[in-house]
């Protein structure tokens, strides 16, 4: 577009006129001289511009220096910026459009288990910590804690009371029938003494936080 003032002429550009980039963050600037570099025909000179490239964009990102394969990143990144048409010899092996454009594979989330989900899925993890060790009083201590932890979960949840068979179905259920409290003399600790070391950590946390944000408002001279 051409803008008229006095007797000169502007030819003004819109971005939305200008041509695609590729890795926005680099700037215009950046595409052009690589762009530049593409046209080159001198293998020997394209190669020396490229290099002087790299580093204008290694300074662009000072931040990114003590990242591990830092060169590698932004050889990846000028071949993008590129649209993959550069021919120059990279130290890295060099990318193909193929597989950028490759779709990852599906991320494998953590089964939960939706009887059971306010226990968590750390629970899980435990009980079968303890289904892989050797009966003993090492084991028996761990199996009493999981067994509170989860009556303190449920609790949480629920909050109202729960017998402890409640929890040691749901334990025998968890452990593939491995860990069977049912017939146990054991107690699990009582639900009010539960509720109240959740209050009293809830109440330490709030004082905390009180303090801090007082101290934030504190003049200091």
């Amino acid at each position: 577009m051409t803008h008229e003032v006095g007797q000169f002429q502007y030819n003004l550009e819109y971005n939305t006129e200008r041509p695609h980039l590729n890795i926005p963050e680099y700037g215009r600037h950046i595409q052009k001289m690589v762009d530049y570099a593409v046209g080159i025909e001198d293998r020997q000179e394209r190669n020396k511009t490229v290099k002087g490239i790299i580093a204008v964009m290694g300074n662009l990102n000072p931040h990114l220096r003590d990242v591990p394969d830092f060169q590698h990143m932004l050889w990846d990144q000028l071949f993008i910026i590129s649209d993959f048409n550069l021919d120059v010899d990279s130290p890295f092996p060099i990318p193909s459009k193929e597989e950028l454009m490759e779709r990852p594979e599906p991320l494998k989330y953590p089964q939960n288990y939706p009887k059971y989900r306010f226990y968590g899925n750390n629970i899980k993890r435990m009980i079968d910590v303890a289904n892989s060790w050797e009966d003993g009083d090492k084991k028996d201590g761990l199996v009493l804690t999981i067994a509170n932890h989860m009556k303190k979960s449920f609790l949480n949840w629920n909050k109202d009371t729960v017998e402890d068979d409640v929890i040691f179905k749901h334990l025998f259920e968890l452990s593939g029938g491995k860990i069977n409290l049912m017939n146990a003399d054991e107690d699990l600790s009582d639900a009010t003494d539960l509720l109240k070391s959740k209050k009293r950590y809830a109440t330490s946390s709030s004082k905390k936080s009180n303090k801090s944000s007082s101290n934030r408002n504190r003049k200091r001279y």
